[in-house]
């Protein structure tokens, strides 16, 4: 496919210079998976019998701060590297779908969008609002130009891009989708444009617009959902863009989700008779760092670290039992040989044994070298100190009152950590904090109040996506009586943990960081295992893996073995609930919870 110039058509059905042509993808997100990875992944989807590789690109990790564009990931081994994703698909002889949304969904946090957009006063989300529109043209500006030359016509591998996502479940804005499209038009793409949306029709007239095609997203109801898609897409083809063969988990689920096999076999069948389809997840992921979305109904869910989803591949990329059958079964309706399946991945799954902490400090004790304070009258959120992502801590002393009975929070998220002169007086969460908590009484004069706040993941589907900013925005009541004015805050991204200085001291019961070394000569995947633990989050080599929390389901983290050197590495907790049992396992197996069919 290098370098030739082709063609790609929507007509009645799809071709490909000027052949009908079936697409059978598969979806991995460039930005779960280390590039170490990356063509292990997609040789094990072109052995499925996949032609076609899907992707998302999620905004908030290409531009971290306003005006600030990353395409390649110094930080994440790479893991931002769009270009070199998509030309090593075409290496391997796949096509390309690419879904550069301004929102993406995706379970990831905030949708996709910069956190710095909550400090943009007035701006309206996922409408025509010109200050919010502004913003998607920079990015663009900045994006469209690495992408265009990846198009079929420009002699790449990219057969379509997606305009928005599933935006029909979210408003009615066609001025809005309009402009997307004419922006992307404007700045070199030339390829089909398409939307995606649940198959129903108060959601598929939402985005229907000339210039851009649309697919239908569900896991279920094939035939029901192509007869309502067929009444938007004037004659053209049907396609499946999301066919949901899993589903992903939150902290507090009672088991990880798998899928049924059964039903999502059925299901394909019936999709590669009647239309075109892509995997939703071929292979899931990790939601590496503090990247994780979060759903908001009655209260806050946010989703765990893994992004396993019930994929073909299991997130170390191992193949699955529904692989196996997924595989069969499109063989069987393209007349194609089975592909050869590469059982592995580029290492072995290795248990290293237990590891105990060589080092520990408190959070309190190590504050100082971590973050400068930041002084204001009233506590600021964490976007707004100028923070995206961790925790944040807020201080302060009552020098109006010499005892402190109870709390109660305004405008804060998601989950606070309440200490009164160095003992812990409350944890509370999300709803929990707007209630007045009455609590053990401290009496003395200038009573340190320290509040450490997390950011759990922030909302990437509905209405609540524009009211999330995390940490405090409001005001902090104390005995019911008055606003505590005079904070310090320290923002704690933990992207400096190499300043940590282990010998100033620690307390039990209290937040603090804990190391460990691990010595390697065979390198391998592996699993950390933070049975005993509270919650926090976990480093390897500096690189955050993700989050831990002794609720489940998921009970070990991924920890891939191209985060690993021979010889010497560095494993490093922080722990926020005092619950430390010293030590901790590097597993050969993985463990999600119960699994939930």
């Amino acid at each position: 496919m290098e370098n030739i110039k082709r063609r790609f058509e929507i007509k009645d059905r799809f071709y490909l210079d000027g052949e009908p042509f079936q697409i059978i993808s598969g979806g991995i997100h460039y930005f779960r998976v280390l590039p170490a990875y990356w063509e292990d992944r997609l040789r094990k989807l072109k052995s499925l019998g996949c032609n076609t590789v899907e992707t998302y690109l999620p905004w908030n990790l290409h531009e971290p701060q306003k005006g600030k564009f990353d395409f390649y990931g110094e930080g994440l081994c790479g893991m931002l590297d769009i270009v070199s994703f998509v030309k090593k698909a075409q290496e391997l002889g796949l096509w390309v779908i690419l879904r550069p949304s301004p929102y993406i969904c995706a379970e990831w946090d905030f949708g996709g969008f910069p956190a710095w957009l909550l400090c943009e006063e007035g701006i309206e989300l996922r409408t025509r609002d010109e200050g919010y529109l502004g913003y998607v043209r920079a990015y663009y500006d900045a994006l469209m130009p690495l992408l265009a030359p990846l198009q079929i016509d420009q002699g790449g591998p990219v057969l379509m891009m997606q305009i928005e996502n599933e935006y029909g479940s979210f408003g009615n804005d066609k001025k809005y989708l309009e402009a997307l499209r004419d922006m992307m038009r404007e700045r070199g793409i030339t390829v089909p444009l398409f939307s995606s949306d649940g198959p129903e029709d108060n959601m598929l007239s939402n985005t229907k617009i000339e210039g851009v095609f649309p697919t239908a997203n569900f896991g279920s109801g094939a035939k029901e959902a192509f007869t309502i898609l067929k009444k938007y897409n004037d004659g053209g083809p049907c396609m499946c863009t999301e066919f949901w063969i899993g589903w992903f988990d939150a902290w507090k689920d009672e088991e990880h989700h798998t899928g049924d096999l059964e039903v999502a076999a059925g299901e394909l069948e019936d999709l590669l008779s009647l239309g075109n389809l892509n995997l939703y997840m071929f292979e899931g992921g990790t939601n590496f760092g503090f990247m994780n979305g979060a759903n908001y109904v009655e209260h806050v869910t946010a989703d765990v670290t893994s992004y396993d989803y019930g994929a073909l591949l299991t997130e170390d990329g191992r193949i699955t039992e529904k692989y196996r059958r997924f595989q069969e079964i499109i063989a069987r309706h393209t007349g194609k040989e089975l592909g050869k399946m590469q059982e592995t991945a580029p290492w072995e799954r290795t248990a290293y044994g237990k590891l105990d902490a060589v080092q520990k400090v408190g959070l309190f004790q190590a504050l100082s070298d971590l973050a400068e304070p930041v002084e204001s009258v009233c506590p600021k959120s964490m976007e707004r100190l100028g923070q995206n992502y961790g925790y944040t801590l807020y201080s302060t002393s009552l020098h109006t009152e010499n005892s402190l009975k109870s709390l109660r929070f305004y405008q804060a998220n998601d989950r606070a950590i309440v200490f009164a002169d160095g003992k812990k007086v409350l944890t509370a969460m999300d709803r929990e904090l707007l209630q007045r908590h009455e609590i053990e009484e401290v009496s003395g004069e200038k009573i340190r109040l320290d509040i450490l706040t997390e950011n759990l993941g922030r909302v990437n589907y509905g209405p609540m996506m524009n009211w999330q900013r995390k940490g405090i925005d409001g005001c902090v009541l104390i005995n019911d009586r008055f606003s505590q004015h005079g904070w310090q805050q320290y923002c704690l991204p933990l992207d400096n943990l190499d300043r940590l200085d282990y010998t100033k001291g620690y307390e039990e019961g209290m937040p603090g960081f804990y190391r460990f070394l691990l010595q390697v000569e065979e390198i391998g995947d592996t699993f950390l295992d933070f049975s005993g633990w509270g919650k926090g989050c976990a480093f390897v080599n500096g690189f955050n893996l993700g989050r831990f929390w002794e609720v489940g389901p998921q009970r070990r983290l991924y920890l891939p073995g191209a985060l690993l050197r021979k010889g010497e590495n560095e494993i490093i907790l922080f722990e926020t609930e005092g619950k430390a049992t010293g030590s901790i396992e590097l597993a050969s197996e993985p463990d999600l919870g119960p699994m939930k069919g």
